[in-house]
């Protein structure tokens, strides 16, 4: 990936809290000399390894879980926000006209050599922790004992585990960085406007790192 000094994101802290918001890593592995992609809600273990473990699970059915490579390692990418900035926003467009359109986003790449796992014990834990994060946010959260002891053990049965050790992760947070002060005053209150949810994380991510642009 393509970053940027100005757009490189290298906080741990940040570069997790994406992946645990936006948890629908793009599982990318080599198979018989072509890529492979496969779309796995991933758990993040930071307890384990110096940048965590990608905690995932595949469908029995699914035959990557025997084939993906272990020579080469796999590329999980994990996208937060992401916005279209149009250049209509831009005080610096109405003066002299030198702008164009681009696109705002926050993303994480992170690599590993991913192992296939069987161990029910293991798969258990990995789907209680996967439900418990998620279904915090619900008004009636499920949990895993909701289910009957013989239907969870037959779903079990239809999944295989997927863990991936990071060994190496990238962050690029593309957020109007390069833009002067009154551009970036324009996109807050462009996106502002827009109202939906991927518009106001960006605003907050702009923020953020205009404060920090401003301390240093």
């Amino acid at each position: 990936m393509y970053v940027p000094k100005h757009f490189e994101e290298r906080d741990t802290e940040v570069l997790q809290a994406l992946m645990r918001s936006h948890p629908l890593g793009a599982w990318v592995t080599v198979v018989d000399d072509d890529l492979t992609v496969n779309h796995v809600p991933f758990f993040l273990d930071s307890t384990r390894g110096s940048h965590g473990t990608l905690v995932g699970h595949v469908a029995r059915g699914n035959p990557i879980w025997r084939s993906f490579s272990d020579e080469i390692p796999s590329l999980v990418i994990f996208q937060g926000p992401q916005c279209h900035i149009t250049p209509s926003w831009y005080p610096s467009k109405r003066a002299h006209g030198k702008a164009v359109p681009t696109w705002n986003y926050a993303v994480v790449h992170a690599r590993g050599m991913p192992r296939a796992i069987e161990d029910r014990a293991c798969l258990l834990k990995h789907v209680t922790a996967l439900s418990d994060r998620h279904e915090s946010e619900m008004a009636v959260p499920w949990r895993v004992s909701d289910a009957p002891e013989d239907y969870l053990a037959s779903m079990l049965k239809g999944i295989v585990g997927i863990e991936i050790p990071i060994d190496s992760v990238t962050g690029k947070w593309k957020t109007s960085q390069n833009r002067p002060l009154p551009d970036k005053l324009g996109i807050v209150a462009g996106l502002h406007a827009n109202g939906d949810s991927d518009s106001r994380r960006m605003v907050a991510l702009i923020q953020r790192h205009t404060a920090r642009q401003d301390d240093s």
